[in-house]
C-alpha cells in the first residue's frame, strides 16, 4: 500500500494530520456498528458557533440493505472504486438555528464550516485507527436528498468513503498512477498576516 512518508510539513504539524490522505483502492471489507460509531463520536466533538452542533450523518455500512443504494447515488467514476470500501457517510448540517432572544428561525451562517470541521475529526479518527477516508463530492445531489429524505432545512455537503486500504494494483490502470499521497501549496500562498494580499494580475 502506498505510504505518505515523503510528505513533511514546513512547520510543526502533527504527522497524524500530515500522513492523512485519500486513497482510491480499497479492500471489500465489513465494517462493524462499534466501529463506525466510534469514529463519528469523534465528529460529535467538534467546534461549532454557540454549540449549535448542525451536522448531521446518515450512513450505509457494506453488507446492509441500505449498502447498494448508497452507492447508486454516487457518479459512476466513484461508483467504480468505492464500491470496494466498508463505508459511506453522507455529511449534512441545519440551514437554521433558533433566535435566544425570540426563539424564531433564522439562519446558520457557520452550518458549513461547523459540519466541515466535524467531518475533518471523522476522517482523522478513522486513521488514528489504521482505516482510510476519502471525501467526495460526485453524487447525485437530488437523488441523495430523495433517498436520504433530508429535510428542506437541511443541506447536503459531500460524502465519506471509509475502508481498509488495498494496493493500487486493484483499481484501473487509469487510476494507479493517482494513488499516492498528493502535496499542497506553499503555506506562503495560504496564510496572510494583516490583509490578503494583491492579485498580481
Amino acid at each position: 500500500m502506498t505510504k505518505a512518508s515523503e510528505r513533511s510539513a514546513e512547520t510543526s504539524a502533527n504527522s497524524f494530520i500530515v500522513d492523512r490522505w485519500s486513497p482510491r483502492a480499497f479492500t471489500p471489507a465489513s465494517i462493524s456498528e462499534e466501529t463506525l460509531q466510534a469514529f463519528l463520536e469523534a465528529g460529535r466533538w467538534a467546534p461549532s458557533a454557540y454549540n449549535g452542533q448542525p451536522w448531521r450523518f446518515l450512513y450505509a455500512r457494506r453488507d446492509t440493505p441500505d449498502w447498494d443504494r448508497f452507492l447508486s447515488w454516487l457518479i459512476p467514476f466513484n461508483q467504480s472504486w468505492a464500491q470496494h470500501a466498508s463505508a459511506l457517510v453522507f455529511v449534512a448540517s441545519h440551514t437554521v438555528t433558533f433566535s435566544s432572544s425570540t426563539g424564531e428561525p433564522v439562519p446558520a451562517p457557520t452550518h458549513a464550516f461547523d459540519a466541515g470541521a466535524a467531518a475533518v475529526l471523522v476522517q482523522l479518527q478513522a486513521s488514528h485507527a489504521g482505516w482510510a477516508t476519502h471525501p467526495i463530492s460526485g453524487f447525485d445531489h437530488a437523488l441523495a436528498r430523495a433517498g436520504l429524505e433530508l429535510p428542506d432545512d437541511y443541506a447536503l455537503h459531500a460524502a465519506i468513503v471509509i475502508g481498509q486500504q488495498g494496493e493500487k494494483a486493484t483499481l484501473p490502470e487509469t487510476l494507479q498512477g493517482k494513488e499516492a499521497p498528493s502535496g499542497r501549496r506553499p503555506l506562503t500562498e495560504l496564510a496572510f498576516e494583516g490583509r490578503f494580499p494583491p492579485r498580481e494580475d
